[in-house]
């Protein structure tokens, strides 16, 4: 099948889609949302990122070089927890290095799963491969993650007292914070099972329209984009459940004594 080649964007044809931009500002201004500021520097900082990122892919991809990709690979998943704990505001309970490990190890063998064993890349590190893909893991679980960790040390404060008469009566902390880690697995998990629900129906993701874009033939990209929506759901509910695991842990002492003080 004969596919149309991709049309390129000019800087003009770029600076026009600042136009959307504007439109976000004025309403932040006539609103009085207060968030001019944070649209400007998230302007800034996506233009600059994605442009830094992608003269940064084109070296890679013609070094062809396994530690260089691999150690950009760290480098994702070094600023995914740094992003996290942006919007995890935690002071009390450690949690960045056990989240650092899990999604470090975890997401590694979710994007060579999928690299070397369902795509079939030789060899599997492949950057033009393995780099895209476990980026979409890490972006998809990032967010995962930050909502588990957040609602799981909300619910603990929250439910503070309840945990500690479940302790009293002679629960264990598994038993008595069994509720709390099931909501903070289900809140993180729910967006990518909600994405399943619509994805095709409702919206045409992002890899799968980039495909097209780029002039591939659309039945090729449905079976790319149902390897990513499978891969996403996967990599959200491990890293998720181990992460929440060993937080939660961290959140009892030694005696198993509830240690998370209220706010």
């Amino acid at each position: 099948m004969l596919m149309n080649p991709i049309i390129e964007i000019s800087i003009p044809q770029l600076l026009l889609a600042l136009l959307f931009i504007v439109v976000a500002q004025a309403t932040s201004f006539v609103q009085k949302l207060g968030l001019n500021r944070d649209i400007s520097i998230g302007t800034v900082r996506t233009v600059s990122q994605l442009f830094l990122m992608g003269y940064a892919l084109t070296f890679i991809f013609r070094a062809e070089n396994l530690w260089l990709t691999l150690g950009i690979y760290v480098v994702m998943v070094f600023s995914a927890v740094f992003i996290v704990r942006g919007r995890v505001k935690e002071k009390q309970i450690a949690y960045e290095v056990p989240t650092f490990l899990t999604m470090l190890s975890s997401y590694f063998l979710t994007a060579l799963f999928v690299s070397w064993l369902v795509i079939g890349v030789h060899p599997w590190w492949d950057p033009r491969y393995f780099i895209p893909t476990a980026g979409m893991v890490i972006g998809n679980s990032m967010s995962a993650l930050a909502i588990s960790i957040e609602r799981l040390f909300s619910q603990m404060r929250q439910q503070r007292e309840l945990v500690e008469m479940k302790l009293c009566l002679g629960a264990n902390y598994k038993e008595a914070s069994l509720d709390i880690f099931r909501g903070a697995v289900k809140a993180g998990m729910i967006p990518s099972i909600n994405a399943m629900m619509g994805v095709g129906l409702v919206f045409i993701p992002g890899m799968m329209s980039g495909q097209i874009l780029a002039g591939a033939d659309p039945l090729i990209a449905i079976r790319y984009q149902i390897v990513v929506m499978f891969m996403l759901v996967g990599s959200t509910a491990m890293s998720t459940i181990i992460v929440t695991l060993i937080i939660r842990r961290r959140c009892f002492g030694k005696s198993e004594e509830l240690v998370v003080t209220a706010e």
